[in-house]
This record gives structure tokens, C-alpha cells and sequence, in this order.
């Protein structure tokens, strides 16, 4: 695969949350984990306010790989985490139908199915990445898991509930889970995310 030509399409989707929340995205093949984790956030909706690991099978050990930001204050014997800006994609979406799993926010714990669906080649005139697809809204950030969300859901579908009116403040007013358009994702640049994440220069 020449990674340069090349594109990478996923199927990401939000586990333990009924209906389904999905996404389906196209990145270019030589992105890093970085940039595909920045792909994500902004196709799902998060705001990338919290950490996040991916985990993944190494095609060449056959053990699972933890990618993601290192911790500078890791004990000896904890799992090493590689450091996804350095991580090509690639190397480890080898096939289709490879699969893995991308972690969001080690509190509320959103975990993503990610399947690599097809390898394609770059259209001329196309700007990627690109959302092609998905379904529902992304949960609020920090409204307690999939759990919480669930509990939040029930609440703001029944205005006798003694929390719905301060639910629905803390939501800004109204909240549409059926609510989403691929056509108003935006996607920001990787290293300008990863320039304000560890505030320096790329």
C-alpha cells in the first residue's frame, strides 16, 4: 500500500449505548494515531477534553498494544503506551475487517468498537478526512457514562421527573439524540490540535 495515495475507511462505534451511535470515516492512509484519534473526536462530536487510548492487535508480536499519550509518572511493570503521533496507522490496520479499540475519557469510560472497512486510493478534489455516514448524536461530554447517559435520556423524556429541569439547563435547553449530519462534521487540523494539547510548536 503506498500510504501516501491511499485512504483508510472505518465503521466507529460507541459501545454499551442503545441505539447505536456510529460513525463512518474515511482518513488518509498515512495518518499516525494522533490524527486518526483527532478524526474521531471531531466525527463523534467530543471535545477532546479528556485522554484517550487506543488498543490494538500487533500484527507481528500477536499481543496488544496500548496507543495513546505516555505517562511521564508510569510505575515500573505498568503497560507501556506508545506514543500515537509517532505510530503510523497503518502498520497495524494492515487488512480489512482489523479490529480495535479506542477509549475516551478514563472517568466516564466511552469505548468505541473501530473496524477498518475498506482501503481506498485518494479522489483528486477531495479533502479528508471525511465522514461518509453515522447515526445519533454524541453524548454530552461528562454526563457519566453510558450509564449516565441512559439515566440522563430517561429524565429529559419526562417532564415530571425531578431532575428534568435542571438536566435540561445543564444541557443549555433542549438535547436531540436522533440528531446528527455527517454533512456538518468538521474536522481540524492534527497538529494545530496537537500544538494546543501540549502547547509547543509541531
Amino acid at each position: 500500500m503506498d500510504t501516501n495515495r491511499a485512504t483508510l475507511q472505518f465503521r466507529v462505534t460507541l459501545t454499551e449505548v442503545e441505539p447505536p451511535v456510529w460513525r463512518r470515516i474515511e482518513v488518509p492512509a498515512n495518518y499516525t494515531f494522533w490524527d486518526f484519534h483527532v478524526a474521531i473526536q471531531d466525527a463523534m462530536g467530543w471535545l477532546d477534553y479528556h485522554l484517550h487510548l487506543f488498543r490494538v492487535l500487533n500484527p507481528v508480536t500477536g499481543g496488544t498494544d496500548e496507543i495513546g499519550i505516555p505517562d511521564e509518572d508510569a510505575l515500573e511493570g505498568d503497560p507501556v503506551c506508545l506514543a500515537s503521533w509517532e505510530v503510523p496507522v497503518a502498520s497495524y490496520f494492515e487488512a480489512v475487517g482489523t479490529q480495535a479499540t479506542y477509549e475516551y475519557d478514563f472517568g466516564d469510560s466511552w469505548v468505541h468498537d473501530v473496524e477498518l472497512e475498506a482501503v481506498g486510493g485518494r479522489q483528486a478534489g477531495t479533502k479528508y478526512p471525511r465522514c461518509l455516514g453515522g447515526e445519533r448524536a454524541c453524548p454530552p461530554e461528562d454526563c457519566g457514562g453510558p450509564y449516565g447517559y441512559a439515566r440522563l435520556l430517561e429524565t429529559i423524556a419526562d417532564p415530571t421527573d425531578e431532575e428534568y429541569e435542571s438536566t435540561l439547563q445543564w444541557l443549555g435547553g433542549a438535547f436531540d439524540a436522533e440528531a446528527f449530519s455527517c454533512h456538518k462534521v468538521r474536522f481540524d487540523n492534527p497538529k494545530e490540535r496537537w500544538g494546543i494539547a501540549f502547547a509547543t510548536d509541531w
